[in-house]
């Protein structure tokens, strides 16, 4: 028998598991009808042949800032449509295109404008990128929007090029997303001053909230009452102390009905749920530790230590032992700060500054905030 209608034939719990992806776009955004008429209430100037003012989304992981751009970008453009309007909206993940030259060559590429992704000068690629608002055959103007998708990891990697080029474009607008509140520090004076941008916060949910998003997802994912009725409420709790992390409480939530395939379950079982949060947890560290360039695995090994033997960790004292786990091989004290910075928004770490009184100045105090075992399992593991 053929392996895959072997496999097709086991019980499942599960309708249409796609509707658990975090990918998934529903029709509504459950606790998020605020955020998306913040977002329609500058996009609207577009539908009046209007260029719309650049906007900023900020908000932890899982919080709905992508899936809220995209619905509204969805809904804006059919009624352009029913107008006879000419704006698009291009979405852009900027850990995908990391420099200016690749996002503007995608774009040029959406937008049917054959432009090669190495080759050209930059000046061509920009000239080729603003020849396509040269009015249509109607007469009508163009409306970009352009959604920039983890903007931060671009400007860190890029600077800020792109936003100059971009903000000095006529009939463009920027809508940004980041999960990191201060990525403006990447960005110089000069571009601040033509961004402008409006700035749209979205705070975590809360346990409540995701029991609502979990329970539209549920309906539409898994077969009738196999889900134990504490499962939806443990997998929002745990989600809520994650930051109030949907992607997060939706991946434990697939993760338990596969669990339950497995063991040959009838039902998803509370126990799974836990299971499950093991499992997500375990390769999630994983995966951020084999990514990690070496010096910084080193940075961890070493707090991996300090940690162990229950020390107070300040920056001085991390430095020293990196350089004996480092053998010879070490950086500067002043690049060790910016490995603190980027292992913290990974959230592998906490830092905390504390005074140690007068005349004694103040010092950085560092927490892992991952549990040891499964930081030592990915150590070795990678």
């Amino acid at each position: 028998m053929n392996i895959f209608e072997e496999l097709g034939e086991k019980n499942t719990v599960f309708k249409y598991k796609k509707y658990l992806d975090h990918r998934f776009l529903p029709d509504k955004l459950p606790h998020r009808e605020d955020q998306i008429r913040s977002v329609a209430k500058y996009w609207i100037e577009a539908l009046n042949n209007v260029t719309p003012p650049d906007i900023t989304i900020y908000g932890k992981t899982g919080t709905g800032k992508t899936a809220v751009a995209k619905l509204a970008k969805k809904q804006l453009l059919q009624v352009a449509k029913e107008k006879n309007v000419n704006v698009r909206v291009e979405y852009v993940r900027c850990t995908d295109y990391t420099t200016e030259y690749q996002v503007i060559a995608h774009l040029c590429q959406q937008m049917g404008q054959n432009v090669p992704y190495r080759g050209w000068t930059k000046a061509e690629v920009i000239h080729a990128f603003r020849n396509l608002f040269k009015k249509n055959v109607f007469g009508k103007d163009l409306i970009l929007i352009i959604l920039l998708d983890e903007i931060d990891i671009l400007l860190k990697n890029d600077g800020d090029g792109l936003l100059y080029t971009l903000t000095r474009t006529d009939n463009v607008a920027i809508a940004s997303i980041s999960n990191y509140v201060e990525f403006k520090k990447f960005i110089k004076p000069r571009v601040k001053s033509s961004l402008r941008d409006r700035e749209i916060v979205f705070p975590p949910y809360n346990a409540q909230q995701l029991v609502d998003i979990l329970k539209e997802r549920a309906e539409l994912s898994f077969k009738e009452k196999v889900l134990d009725d504490d499962v939806i409420p443990l997998c929002a709790a745990m989600a809520a102390k994650e930051e109030g992390d949907a992607r997060y409480a939706l991946d434990l939530l697939r993760t338990s009905g596969e669990l339950a395939d497995e063991k040959g379950t009838d039902g998803v079982l509370e126990e799974y749920v836990r299971e499950a949060k093991d499992y997500i947890e375990h390769n999630k560290v994983t995966d951020i530790i084999m990514t990690l360039p070496s010096q910084q695995q080193k940075v961890l090994e070493s707090l991996l230590y300090l940690t162990k033997r229950k020390e107070e960790i300040t920056s001085g004292r991390l430095y020293e032992v990196y350089k004996e786990v480092s053998k010879g091989d070490s950086v500067s004290y002043r690049r060790i700060f910016d490995f603190i910075n980027e292992l913290e928004m990974l959230g592998l770490i906490s830092t905390k500054t504390v005074s140690r009184g007068r005349g004694k100045g103040r010092t950085n105090i560092i927490d892992l905030q991952c549990e040891l075992n499964l930081l030592e399992d990915a150590m070795w593991s990678a």
